[in-house]
């Protein structure tokens, strides 16, 4: 299964409504990432007691954590406006050309995964970022000549979930950057019960908590399982999200646990316990006994089994810890029998 069909993906799923009315517009109503908004409030002030553009701005950190909505909210705050695309959208250095001309002072130019622009592109905005000109060639052979085009100040913001994938001189050229973190359990259930207020859902306390607690810490995944819930709800229940008619929901139906596992991150935990008497066991072997691809496993599901505790990476292979014993219902022992390592 890829990450995309996952309902516990942060990335943006086709079937994902863009539902703007759940965004927060300003941030006075951005609920979590304290720190991040903190420093924004001082870099909007100081802007705008300048009377300038803001400054580039970096967003980086998992998908669904919330990077295109602060865009949006910065462009709303500066009363800016916001032109949105993506790094594998610019192909070539003449669609950035052509976009940095229609650009306005103050405007925003948000560009999403702009660790996926390609070299030329990058040679493009270096200039376009740092010194507000556009450098273009005209003619051709010994008859070309380069032709420097002034552009009126405006501000780039950047989001990646890979910053070591960005080129330095590219990182260089942003003046604030910022790493996004997972939100804490308290900002989730705010944030599930202000998009269940929009949606005007009746919900109480108990329900919200089950929800926020399934989602991984992640905006994206939340809204996700709001939505299914609220849909069983409807159907099911009386239309009311109470604490359990969301476990009902996300336990038997989607099969997502209370720590927000689903049915593939408990397969690759059974697996490493139950074939391999917990490892250590390598990253192949445990991709061909479930049949998945390798970096599928390392690139998608090891993250959060990492962060939660739940697996070790050590020289000899992959360990299942006390915590995924005790969270599967195992008897824990240790040490664990060698595992293979191919």
């Amino acid at each position: 299964m890829s990450d995309d069909e996952r309902n516990v993906s942060g990335k943006q799923k086709s079937s994902d409504p863009l539902d703007h009315a759940l965004r927060p517009r300003f941030l006075k109503e951005y609920t979590g990432q304290e720190q991040v908004v903190e420093n924004l409030k001082i870099l909007i002030e100081a802007a705008k007691a300048r009377k300038e553009p803001l400054d580039h701005v970096l967003f980086y950190g998992p998908p669904g954590l919330g990077k295109t909505t602060l865009s949006h909210v910065l462009a709303n705050e500066m009363g800016a406006n916001l032109k949105i695309t993506a790094g594998p959208a610019i192909e070539r250095s003449g669609d950035l050309a052509a976009i940095l001309t229609h650009q306005r002072a103050g405007d925003i130019l948000f560009i999403d995964e702009i660790h996926r622009l390609g070299k030329a592109v990058e040679e493009v905005l270096y200039a376009a970022m740092e010194d507000f000109a556009l450098d273009i060639v005209i003619g051709k052979g010994p008859a070309a000549k380069n032709v420097r085009l002034k552009l009126p100040k405006f501000t780039v913001i950047g989001a990646t979930t890979r910053l070591a994938s960005l080129t330095a001189p590219l990182r260089d050229r942003f003046g604030a950057v910022f790493r996004m973190d997972f939100y804490s359990l308290d900002a989730m259930e705010q944030i599930v019960a202000r998009a269940a207020n929009k949606l005007q859902v009746e919900y109480d306390e108990e329900g919200v908590h089950e929800i926020a607690r399934r989602s991984r810490g992640t905006p994206r995944v939340a809204l996700r399982l709001l939505r299914r819930v609220r849909d069983y709800a409807q159907v099911r229940a009386d239309s009311v999200i109470t604490r359990a008619v969301a476990d009902d929901c996300l336990s038997n139906l989607m099969e997502i646990d209370e720590l927000g596992l689903d049915n593939i991150d408990r397969m690759v935990l059974e697996t490493i316990i139950d074939k391999f008497d917990g490892g250590p066991v390598g990253l192949e072997t445990i991709a061909a006994a479930i049949s998945e691809e390798a970096d599928t496993i390392m690139d998608v599901y090891e993250p959060f089994l990492l962060q939660l505790g739940f697996i070790d990476r050590t020289p000899r292979g992959r360990t299942a810890t006390r915590a995924a014993y005790k969270h599967l219902g195992y008897d824990y022992h240790w040490p664990p029998e060698q595992g293979r390592l191919f």
